[in-house]
This record gives structure tokens, sequence and C-alpha cells, in this order.
């Protein structure tokens, strides 16, 4: 292609076999079937984890009664322009959404080396405000002890939610998002290998 540039893609995924786990939440296990250094025609490993290990998405049914299952879950959401904010550790309310998130955003990633989460107002703020997308570097987008009424007020919306995000390389800006979570039939979260789009990248048919 004459005159392309490289892409600039930043992986924004933690690994999963050495992530944090949500206290009280199973832990990551992957076991080797199969060993080329024992003897086997190759290699095969089998991993069990928790839905919520490492960076995933969750789906409204994660919270929600009824509600939508990560396949379910149109892939647009988790595809497009989105912006990633660096904002201080402790709670988001819905009074600094007011004064410091910018507008008319559909994806929102807020980076505080994992120390922030999001009030109940905040999130139900930012479903006021449209969005489609919410994403964290923090384990939740709730805290402790207060996670149904965060989580409900963004998926009762239908807005997708990201966490466990790898941002410590990120800086603050407009990026391009590609983070589609495993098709699991049924299931309220899945893994998702999420990565940022640098510079802007225009597709056409005739291109």
């Amino acid at each position: 292609m004459k005159g392309a540039e490289k892409m600039v893609i930043l992986d924004i995924s933690a690994d999963i076999a050495n992530c944090d786990i949500y206290p009280g939440d199973p832990p990551v296990k992957i076991e080797t079937e199969r060993s080329m250094g024992e003897g086997a025609e190759c290699n095969l490993s089998a991993i069990y984890t928790g839905l919520h290990n490492g960076t995933h998405a969750d789906a409204p049914l994660h919270f929600v009664e009824d509600g939508m299952t990560i396949d379910e879950m149109p892939l647009e959401k988790f595809i497009g322009e989105c912006t990633v904010l660096d904002v201080p550790e402790g709670p988001i309310t819905g009074d600094y959404v007011e004064r410091k998130f910018p507008r008319n955003k559909e994806r929102i990633l807020i980076k505080s080396g994992g120390k922030a989460y999001f009030h109940e107002t905040a999130a139900t703020e930012l479903a006021y405000m449209k969005i489609k997308l919410i994403g964290t570097d923090a384990l939740s987008v709730g805290t402790a002890g207060a996670q149904s009424g965060t989580h409900r007020a963004f998926l009762r919306e239908d807005i997708a939610i990201l966490e466990g995000l790898n941002l410590g390389e990120v800086q603050p800006g407009e990026y391009f998002l590609m983070a589609q979570p495993l098709k699991i039939g049924g299931a309220e979260a899945a893994p998702v290998r999420a990565v940022l789009v640098a510079d802007y990248i225009f597709w056409s048919k005739g291109r």
C-alpha cells in the first residue's frame, strides 16, 4: 500500500496467568495436558479461570436478572473511538463526572493505577450521558461493599464494562479501542484481549 504507515497498537490487557484476583474469586489454573518435552507430538494446555479474572467484560446479566448475556452484547460497543482519562485514586462521584468528564464520548477508560472506583451517582451520571462503554484499570468499577449499585447503574442501561485494564503505559487522550469479549453463550462475563490504536486509521472498501 503506497504511503502506508505502521499501525501503532498498545496492548492494554493483563496477563491472565499472572493477574491480580478479586477477593473471593476463583484463581487461575493452567495445566499441561501434553508436552513435547515429555515425548508428545505437540504441546497442549488447559485453563480454568473465573470469568472476571484479568482483563474482562461484564454483561448486564452479571447484576441484572434476565439481562443480556455476553454473547448477546453488540460488538460495536467494544470497538470504536475512546477517551482515556487520568483520575485521582478514591471514589469518582457524580459531581466529579459532571465537572471533569468530557461530553459526547461513547467510550471512556479511566486510569488511576487501579485505585479509583465509581460511586453509584457517577455511574448514574455517565448513563445519563449515553455512553456505550466504561473501562477501568481497577479490578472492578465498584468497591468492596458497594458493588451492586454501581454495576446496576451501568448494566441496566446496557453499558458495557471493561475491568482489569493495563493502562500503565498509556497517556491520556483519544484512541481507537478494540476489546471484543470471547463468545461464551449464556455467560455474564468473558475475558478480553483489549488494544488501543494510537493513531487514526480509516478503513474503506477501495483501500
